[in-house]
């Protein structure tokens, strides 16, 4: 069987996923489309004003619009956020106070968080972490690598301020945290500290489920607007949406207090911010349809991947084990070699900021550093793990898998 026919025949096995990965995407598409109408969204919304950003209509109802798709009091989208890691910095610094404390209820969490955080990165960085302003820290250990939720239950108690919930696996091998994991955690927190601040971070999982994680509970979320919810069109920024208070206090360690969301000049950003959340779950299907049909093939070649092709989806990564780092290396730049955008350069393992170990990087994107568009990239550290994600269209997620089959044949 030849590679093509080797994804036919692994497409047709997968009708039944893929129906149900649809299902969900009409879902959401319906409920993105009702955000528009009901919000009145129009060409001039699109126009921009510069300066301060002193009433900027577009900017007041891309928030009413955000805050409406993921069920929030309040939401805030904008081009300033630099990264993922950014927003969810404003968040934690926003509504973080000296002797407040921290917990983490997924062990570790994501390499660049850790940073932010302090528990990692050399002196300089951790000078400026939460830790260093007096924000107390720990988390819970993984048992058996799922959430512990007996621990987690013994460790919150009314000294906690906020339980960090990060949705996907990050840099590790867990699975990812499924929306009805995210409400167990928030179910459980809430039990012994009704005043605790759930924040889920949502990268990576926006749109892959029918239902969002203020609905399960949190109070709390944010994301990067070059991942899911930014369609594979939005140039940079992120958003932050959950209970307005908390909305409130994040936007003020974004600009300053007294400015919070009211200032800000969008850069004529607002139309790209508008089609790219409204192509979003279709976008997103297309990725989650990928990364099984991903595992599907992965999983016929002898290759140790999670999660598997037939088990429920909560985010677009999908991570093949290698055990050492010449065939992650490889597999890496096969990738690479498939891109539209700089298909002929060649990834090497290098150090990034916000990461404690090298990285190798496979990202040829339109834009830089999207991960919705079709990228692997894994830390040069045992067990080796790709973290393939993305990819927006099915088509080519298809094809390069394809490709990759060829040049192992």
């Amino acid at each position: 069987m030849n590679s093509r026919e080797r994804i036919k025949a692994a497409e047709k096995s997968l009708v039944k996923e893929f129906e149900q990965i649809e299902d969900i995407r009409d879902y959401n598409q319906e409920k993105v489309l009702n955000a528009f109408v009901e919000n009145k969204v129009a060409p001039e919304h699109f126009y921009t004003v510069s300066g301060y950003g002193h009433d900027d209509l577009g900017r007041e109802v891309l928030d009413k619009v955000f805050a409406d798709v993921f069920k929030a009091e309040k939401a805030i989208a904008r081009v300033h956020f630099a990264s993922g890691t950014h927003t969810l910095a404003c968040c934690l610094f926003g509504n973080l106070r000296p002797g407040n404390k921290l917990i983490s209820a997924a062990g570790s969490p994501y390499d660049t968080m850790q940073e932010v955080i302090g528990t990692a990165g050399d002196d300089a960085t951790k000078e400026d972490s939460l830790i260093a302003h007096g924000v107390l820290y720990d988390e819970v250990p993984l048992k058996d690598n799922e959430v512990d939720y007996e621990k987690l239950e013994e460790m919150i108690d009314e000294t906690v301020t906020m339980v960090l919930i990060q949705r996907s696996k990050g840099y590790s091998t867990r699975n990812s945290l499924s929306i009805d994991n995210i409400e167990r955690i928030c179910k459980i927190v809430k039990s012994k500290n009704p005043n605790c601040i759930c924040f889920v971070d949502n990268c990576y999982g926006e749109f892959v489920d029918s239902r969002e994680p203020l609905e399960a509970g949190a109070d709390l979320i944010a994301g990067s607007l070059i991942k899911n919810p930014g369609g594979g069109i939005v140039e940079a920024g992120g958003y932050i949406a959950g209970k307005a208070k908390y909305v409130d206090k994040s936007a003020n360690r974004l600009t300053a207090p007294g400015i919070g969301s009211e200032g800000g000049a969008m850069f004529n950003q607002h139309r790209l911010m508008f089609q790219g959340l409204f192509m979003a779950p279709s976008v997103v299907c297309d990725a989650v349809k990928g990364a099984v049909l991903a595992a599907k093939i992965f999983e016929e070649i002898g290759y140790d991947s999670a999660p598997k092709y037939n088990e429920k989806r909560t985010d677009i990564i999908q991570n093949i084990i290698f055990g050492s780092p010449e065939p992650l290396e490889q597999f890496c730049r096969t990738i690479q070699s498939l891109s539209p955008v700089n298909g002929y350069v060649t990834p090497i393992p290098e150090y990034i900021p916000g990461y404690e170990d090298k990285v190798i990087m496979a990202g040829g994107t339109f834009i830089e550093g999207s991960t919705i568009e079709l990228s692997a990239d894994g830390p040069m550290r045992a067990p080796y793990v790709a973290y393939m994600q993305g990819g927006l269209n099915y088509a080519h997620v298809k094809i390069a898998l394809t490709k990759f089959l060829d040049k192992l044949i």
